[in-house]
């Protein structure tokens, strides 16, 4: 990771159990702010904001198990060492281990699952939690429709088993990122090249194909069955939420995030933002914007 993408900010690795490994940077001061990214990337997502919100917070940002420079164990039968249930619960693990027993969270596409799942498992660890461009799993996937599974087709191309998905993306990583992000409504140009080159890399290290399928296996599995429990024992959320969304990508157009949100949530507020499904890095003026003022209380 080029130094100049995060300045200040120092790397770290904390082992979180069974032989994993969670990457990520830490810099700023102030209360701890979590930071997680979606896919096919890494912590350096947050590249565009992190030195605003750390004048403000201590910044913490992660690469998700099975991404970037974190561990990528092997697939278990039921994916359940990549469920949401154990990505959050690495999350937990890092933040104890910065320190923090109870922190802020803003979270991108994948990270922001694994925000669902924290705020379900462990409400007394999260303060608040900004979601961005994602409605609930459960809901994407049960109002699933022809226009949504062509726009998303990689939810269902990388749930295929192994190892053809995995073969096919460690045959060309960089096609990957660039295919996968450069489709979307804004194309490349928001994309500084360190970071797509970071993305490129990370997608190249040995295990993170198999990562990125797991992580989605394990989606349209083990994770809707968590959710279909807490949806019928009634359960909601009691963290504030902000939930925001790019006015030009798929999940605003197909979905109504905040009605979807308020069905799993008792606290929710949020709008669609001008841009596409990268809100970090295409609009991050207006992320901080929106964001800083929730996050602060």
């Amino acid at each position: 990771m080029p130094d100049s993408l995060f300045p200040g900010f120092r790397s770290f690795t904390t082992a979180v159990g069974g032989g994993v490994g969670i990457h990520g940077v830490v810099g700023g001061e102030g209360p701890p702010l979590l930071l997680l990214h979606g896919h096919p990337q890494t912590h350096a997502i947050w590249h565009k904001v992190a030195p605003t919100l750390a004048r403000h917070f201590t910044v913490v940002a992660c690469d998700l198990r099975g991404y970037g420079d974190s561990s990528k164990p092997a697939a278990e039968p039921d994916h359940a060492n990549y469920s949401k249930r154990t990505m959050a619960a690495d999350m937990l693990a890092v933040m104890r281990a910065q320190g923090f027993e109870r922190f802020a969270v803003m979270a991108h596409d994948r990270g922001a699952r694994v925000a669902h799942r924290l705020l379900a498992d462990h409400p007394q660890a999260v303060e608040r939690a900004v979601l961005l461009d994602i409605a609930p799993t459960l809901a994407m996937y049960e109002q699933t429709s022809d226009v949504f599974a062509r726009a998303y087709w990689h939810w269902f191309f990388l749930i295929q088993p192994a190892p053809l998905p995995e073969r096919l993306i460690e045959a060309d990583p960089q096609a990957y990122v660039r295919d996968v992000m450069g489709r979307r409504s804004a194309g490349l140009t928001p994309f500084d090249a360190r970071a797509l080159a970071e993305y490129t890399r990370c997608l190249a290290l040995p295990g993170t194909a198999r990562g990125i399928c797991e992580d989605y296996r394990a989606a349209a599995g083990i994770d809707l069955e968590h959710d279909r429990i807490d949806r019928d024992a009634g359960r909601l959320l009691d963290t504030p939420l902000l939930v925001l969304w790019g006015a030009d990508g798929v999940v605003g157009r197909r979905f109504d995030p905040l009605r979807e949100w308020r069905r799993l949530a008792a606290q929710v507020e949020g709008e669609a933002l001008g841009c596409g499904h990268y809100i970090a890095e295409e609009a991050p003026e207006a992320l901080l914007a929106r964001a800083l003022p929730f996050l602060l209380g």
